[in-house]
């Protein structure tokens, strides 16, 4: 008989829902890259200076798994991106362990056309891949993160395929994030479950574009006492984005968050809408512009135009693993509920933060703070805030924050 694994209270799952994708792609084979010194960590807010000695796990230590529905292998698929000038074209055989480790422990989830198996089936079925996962390789803690393409917003009480991996995490015990506009915790029918789970949980619909730029220039406008008459956007895309997109209930979940934004730091809806059209011969590259109509002192009239050109792989993938690595320290803390200090990487933030880029930026550093507060060693007969067993646990008597 084999011997059980050890617990590791330094490694950390990162279970990816869409894990053969682009981003999830970029972001085993940017981990492995930076791990290795091949390249600096560009985009990792959680490398910067704010969040050093932070407690937050360490790059080696993140192991990577995942569902998806296809079957295309990681080494495969990175090569690829490379092909399409994504990733660095000698990034993929300079990663190729790393890629192939990460391609064994992706299972095929669900549901497939054809399935009979009930929503609870489904859900055990998809949660026992993750319990499987996290006892294989010992590890202290896993982070489910969604970043499969966008769903249409569902109908009805059936719960779509978002939900029942969000579920699935639930019921394996582990931190959710969702990096997508897709419904996951979201559904009203999963609301008791989160609420009572003792979880922490992050999202919705990841900023990487022209949200970023909009949640920056809106403040601007509402700060400086311009009235925005008109705010029109169009979105070139390509990929399996561009595809999932060009259905118009999906491109409707997505542009539901980018109209948030607006809306949270204007204080008003302005004219205008936001086009998402599908151009296949793009790949993963996307160009978002912007015709911003606004009225200056004495009814002025003026206009701003913007042009964001870039690769939603390589602006997710950091967000990814900040994410990843910020969500395991709270749940490590035993702090639970929505994670709002993290509306700073979404269009849609779960909880009750500020919209404006700069504030929540404010409340990232306050968390960075909090987090540094509980690493630092205790004084002389003072627990520390963030001391946990080895196992993972509390300590005797020791209550976990709850918001």
């Amino acid at each position: 008989m084999s011997a059980e694994p050890s617990v590791s209270p330094s490694r950390v799952g990162v279970w990816l829902i869409g894990a053969r994708g682009s981003v999830a792609t970029t972001a085993v084979a940017g981990c492995a890259a930076v791990t290795a010194g091949l390249h600096p960590p560009t985009g990792m807010v959680t490398e910067t200076g704010a969040f050093h000695e932070a407690g937050l796990p360490s790059l080696p230590s993140l192991v990577f798994g995942g569902h998806d529905v296809v079957d295309c292998p990681l080494p495969k698929r990175a090569e690829s991106l490379a092909a399409g000038g994504v990733l660095p074209h000698d990034l993929p055989s300079a990663v190729s362990a790393e890629l192939a480790a990460a391609d064994r422990e992706i299972r095929i989830g669900g549901p497939l056309p054809g399935d009979t198996r009930t929503e609870d089936e489904l859900i055990e079925a998809l949660a026992e891949d993750i319990r499987d996962f996290a006892h294989r390789h010992g590890l202290a803690r896993t982070v489910v993160v969604n970043v499969s393409s966008t769903e249409p917003v569902p109908e009805g009480d059936t719960l779509p395929a978002s939900s029942l991996y969000a579920a699935a995490a639930l019921r394996a015990g582990c931190p959710y994030v969702n990096f997508t506009p897709s419904a996951g915790l979201h559904h009203p029918r999963l609301a008791p479950a989160a609420a009572s789970s003792g979880l922490p949980y992050a999202g919705r619909d990841g900023k990487t574009g022209q949200t970023l730029l909009r949640s920056v220039l809106g403040p601007m406008f509402a700060q400086r006492a311009l009235a925005v008459r008109a705010w029109s956007g169009t979105n070139l895309l390509g990929g399996g984005d561009g595809a999932a997109l060009a259905d118009p209930a999906a491109a409707a979940a997505k542009n539901a968050g980018k109209e948030r934004v607006l809306a949270d730091t204007l204080g008003t809806v302005p004219q205008g809408e936001t086009h998402i059209d599908d151009v296949p011969s793009l790949g993963d590259w996307k160009t978002a512009w912007d015709h911003i109509a606004f009225d200056g002192f004495l009814g002025t009239r003026m206009v701003l135009q913007t042009t964001w050109q870039g690769c939603d792989s390589s602006l997710a993938a950091p967000l990814i693993l900040d994410l990843a690595r910020l969500t395991a320290r709270a749940h490590e803390l035993g702090i639970s509920g929505p994670l709002t200090e993290l509306g700073f990487y979404f269009k849609d933030p779960v909880g009750n933060g500020p919209a404006p880029l700069g504030e929540q930026y404010a409340h990232l550093i306050d968390f960075a703070e909090r987090l540094r507060a509980t690493a630092r060693p205790p004084g002389p007969g003072a627990p520390s805030a963030g001391h946990v067993n080895p196992d993972g646990t509390a300590p005797q008597g020791a209550a976990g924050e709850h918001r």
